[in-house]
């Protein structure tokens, strides 16, 4: 993995941190805000150094948006509470300030996150807790690359979780397959990034 300049990042303790009119946003589960560090934070080594390789030129990440899909974590959706009144306002509110900012790039972490951004489009047929495996959110991945149009608000999922552990048919790599899919996903976002670079304002400025 590349050590090139490692971006740190703190806790988010808060319903957001960042700067709301930055093009970048990450949509998290609050019940698991260290995917920021545990998982961001290594695609965007990739991304970085990529992108300093094929343009000489460094994102500026200290403003990224960082925000919770629901204020509490009690109303975070599982399989007894699938989806509540108050999860439905969350999304009526994120579609307000959604449409008001129009960020470029709306990385989300896991399931819910995905799901829930999805309902914001409106985006049919609803999914299920359970529907959401580590395979399908790829496969959403690579989908949202090919047709990735920087014009747009557009949705990149990711994984909320990458582990070695047995303990859970889902998420389980080798590590050589967790090298590997932060290298590839950072790789596929620096080529969309670096394509669109003139249309994206998040660059450090040189001199």
């Amino acid at each position: 993995m590349s050590g090139l300049a490692r971006d740190k990042f703190i806790p988010l303790v808060e319903r957001d941190l960042g700067d709301i009119t930055y093009p970048i946003w990450l949509l998290i589960n609050p019940k698991y805000p260290t995917v920021v560090n545990d998982i961001w934070r290594h695609v965007l080594d990739e991304i970085q150094d990529h992108v300093y390789r094929k343009i000489n030129s460094r994102i500026d990440t200290s403003n990224i948006y960082i925000r919770s899909v629901v204020s509490d974590c009690g109303i975070v959706p599982n399989t007894l509470n699938w989806w509540g009144k108050e999860v439905a306002t969350e999304i009526k509110l994120f579609r307000e300030i959604l449409l008001e900012y129009q960020p470029k790039i709306l990385v989300t972490f896991g399931g819910f996150p995905y799901e829930f951004v999805r309902r914001v489009f409106e985006v049919k047929p609803e999914k299920g807790p359970k529907y959401w495996s580590a395979n399908k959110i790829k496969n959403e991945f690579d989908r949202s690359i090919k047709t990735f149009d920087v014009n747009n608000t557009n949705l990149i999922p990711l994984l909320r979780r990458v582990t070695i552990e047995r303990n859970d048919r889902y998420d389980c790599f080798s590590s050589n397959e967790i090298e590997d899919y932060f290298q590839q996903v950072g790789k596929k976002i620096s080529e969309i990034i670096i394509r669109d670079k003139n249309s994206l304002k998040i660059w450090i400025p040189v001199g």
